[in-house]
């Protein structure tokens, strides 16, 4: 295709739902007789919360845009162009939606090079060019502003990113070329490669004027007009932008080998879009921009073909849509309101439980537990986090105090919770325990009060069975760390009702969580497949396989951390307790590691120690390892591993415990950190064959989360 137009208008025949985005152009006489100005400003008319996206059509309208722009700087009648985006959103890059849909790498690539032709306009212009990031902008819409002379930013600006990395993609319509020259390589390298595998790390507008990606930085509430005020002292030279010399010598190879052990460290080389952007980080050293351009084409071509990116935007909207309406939860009208809870202990978690309630519904919280001590140490414990809260400027001192006054702690049960309408209990895992917990509850608590448990394995349907009003106990599983894994499991019990699901979902709606529903079945999802998985790796090292051999075998899955460490995490004596628990429920798969027994049993806190700085395994656990003759490879061991896996997800489907293997994905990638790239699970077992070898049929219908066929 021989001009930008036609390059458009083939690739946007592939792109049918695109929200088109407009480009409008404005005209100004900017301030101190600086001269008339042309504003650019991208709208895809919809309401100021909807993001504007570059798909071809929206390309060829900024396109036109450039066309009538270029031809008033080359006549003189303008002295320079700005681009910005509507009320709070610049613009959020490509449309995915269209991009998953491409079969052809042809068509990738023209995807590639019509960004590329159409943003390369902006830096040819006969004038200066302003981009004004006045609100969220990500992607392409952080990369259309690095095509300019100069840029400013709003101080308001909530979220900016090149966050093509996490996604499975390189930034490719000038952003691995571009910024490095901008900013330097290492500074370029936290932004395209650290936060994109740091679950998508965002910048505020204060830190892009900091990283120098921004020359200037004005309020929100007049950046525009304060923008404008800049440019004309820009033009007139009344200011001059002063940049840093970007170092080209070591530092910059520095940088690009500080990106590679972040990539090795977050995906293993399990997943190329990392190493692809770095690639081209370490070539534009040379500062030959069309030479990055080119390898950021043939980069996005490759990549948009291939089973990360599908897997990647798949998360996307797993997270994004299917995360925010679950499947199966019952009408929210149904709803009762909630205006005080009441936590059941006073431990840690339960601190945690406390704390996230009393950030998000703001009502009042009561702790108890069997001791005022334990008391007294769990509303404390919420104190001092409304104290750092505040230290850190993230509340004011009334709020801190109407949020301290909002906690109490009794040990009376019937003074606390006479008047509560949502009771959860975080108390010692054991079935006994928790009926007598909820027991002493229904007799206090009034007769519309749901009763939530955070059982991690345990039954809720047999929790609520000697109770008078089973319809109101539902299972309400955290994950730990309360505060930063979004996912909550909310379980159905047999006999749990309607309005008591719905007040449920609704609850984890203000608290901001990633709610799926869960059928009562043992250790729920996450743990059932977690325990799954390392209990095969366990499997393997009591048979006789090394340690190390059995932790490196699943390394190229790329998760974020080996099943040890995370068994460490978890805590050695949960994860026991919960293999103990499905053991009994199925024991012909989920078998109790003696040698895991014996960690617990010697108080060890895992595997691991760290005095060299990294993990080594402990003396004393090695001592206590009691291993067979059957030493398996790092490949035998992997196979093994997700063969097991593939047979447990497709009995959970086969059982309902969820609605579809989406809620599956789901729930590994908020609940366990289950990286973006691989789509959770199921898309990594139909991408390597596991699904049809172990169940005779992949999980997910083709074309999703793969290559259109």
């Amino acid at each position: 295709m021989s001009t930008i137009t036609e390059l458009l208008k083939g690739a946007a025949e592939l792109f049918p739902d695109e929200v088109v985005t407009q480009a409008h152009v404005r005209h100004f006489e900017l301030p101190f007789g600086a001269g008339r100005f042309a504003l650019i400003t991208l709208d895809n008319g919809l309401d100021h919360t909807k993001p504007t996206t570059f798909g071809p059509a929206s390309l060829a309208n900024l396109n036109t845009a450039i066309d009538q722009v270029e031809q008033e700087a080359t006549a003189g009648d303008i002295v320079g162009v700005g681009i910005t985006g509507k009320p709070f959103i610049f613009a959020v890059g490509a449309d995915l939606k269209g991009v998953e849909l491409l079969k052809r790498h042809d068509d990738a690539l023209a995807i590639g090079k019509g960004g590329h032709e159409v943003f390369k306009r902006l830096s040819k212009l006969a004038v200066p060019t302003f981009a004004y990031y006045n609100g969220a902008a990500m992607g392409g819409g952080v990369e259309v502003g690095l095509h300019c002379t100069y840029r400013t930013v709003s101080k308001a600006l909530p979220a900016f990113s090149l966050p093509e990395v996490f996604l499975g993609l390189v930034p490719g319509w000038g952003g691995c070329t571009l910024l490095p020259n901008l900013i330097g390589a290492d500074k370029a390298v936290s932004v395209i490669i650290e936060n994109s595998l740091n679950q998508n790390r965002q910048l505020k507008g204060k830190q892009v004027h900091e990283l120098g990606i921004a020359d200037a930085i004005f309020e929100g509430a007049d950046f525009l007009e304060q923008s404008l005020i800049w440019t004309a002292s820009v033009l007139k030279g009344d200011i001059e932008v002063d940049r840093p010399v970007i170092d080209r010598g070591e530092a910059w190879d520095q940088a690009v080998a500080r990106g590679r052990f972040i990539a090795d460290s977050k995906v293993h080389g399990a997943a190329p879009a990392a190493y692809r952007a770095l690639d081209i980080i370490a070539a534009a050293k040379n500062g030959d921009l069309q030479q990055g351009y080119d390898a950021e084409d043939q980069a996005l071509a490759d990549l948009i073909m291939g089973g990360e990116l599908r897997a990647g935007i798949y998360s996307f909207n797993l997270v994004q849509k299917r995360g925010k309406r679950p499947a199966g939860a019952p009408d929210k009208n149904l709803a009762r309101p909630v205006s005080k809870v009441g936590v059941v202990g006073a431990g840690l978690m339960a601190s945690q439980l406390a704390l996230l309630f009393l950030r998000r519904l703001e009502v009042p919280i009561v702790l108890t537990d069997i001791d005022q001590e334990r008391i007294d140490k769990g509303v404390g414990y919420v104190h001092a986090e409304i104290d750092k809260l505040l230290g850190k400027g993230r509340i004011n001192q009334d709020k801190a105090n109407r949020l301290k006054a909002l906690v109490s702690g009794v040990l009376d049960k019937a003074e606390g919770f006479s008047d509560a309408d949502f009771v959860i209990e975080a108390v010692f895992e054991e079935m006994g325990v928790k009926q007598q917990v909820f027991a002493e509850v229904e007799a206090v608590a009034p007769a519309h009060a749901i009763l939530a448990t955070n059982t991690s394995s345990l039954s809720v349907t047999e929790m609520a069975s000697k109770l008078k009003h089973p319809e109101r106990v539902v299972g309400f599983h955290f994950f730990n760390p309360v505060a930063i894994l979004p996912l909550l499991e909310i379980v159905r019990g047999e006999k749990t009702d309607d309005a008591s699901l719905a007040t449920a979902f609704a609850v984890a709606k203000k608290l901001k969580k990633t709610a799926v529903l869960v059928k009562d079945a043992p250790a729920f999802v996450v743990n059932r497949i977690l325990t799954r998985f390392m209990g095969e790796i366990q499997n393997v090292i009591d048979e006789g396989t090394p340690v190390e051999v059995a932790e490196k075998a699943v390394e190229p899955l790329g998760l974020p951390m080996s099943p040890l460490v995370l068994l460490e995490l978890v805590g050695p004596a949960i994860g026991l307790h919960v293999s103990e628990t499905l053991n009994k429920a199925f024991p012909d798969r989920f078998k109790v590691s003696p040698n895991l027994k014996a960690v617990v049993e010697a108080g060890k806190r895992g595997f691991y120690v760290y005095d060299s700085g990294k993990p080594e395994l402990d003396p004393e656990v090695a001592a206590l390892l009691k291993q067979g003759d059957t030493v398996l490879t790092e490949e035998q061991v992997r196979t093994r591993v997700l063969d097991a896996v593939a047979q447990e997800i497709g009995l959970m489907l086969d059982e309902g415990v969820v609605a579809e293997a989406q809620d599956i994905d789901l729930c590994l990638i908020t609940g366990a950190g289950w990286p973006f790239h691989l789509g959770g699970i199921t898309p990594y077992l139909d991408r390597e064959g596991v699904s049809e070898r172990v169940n005779g049929k992949k999980f997910l219908a083709p074309g999703v989360a793969s290559v259109p066929a």
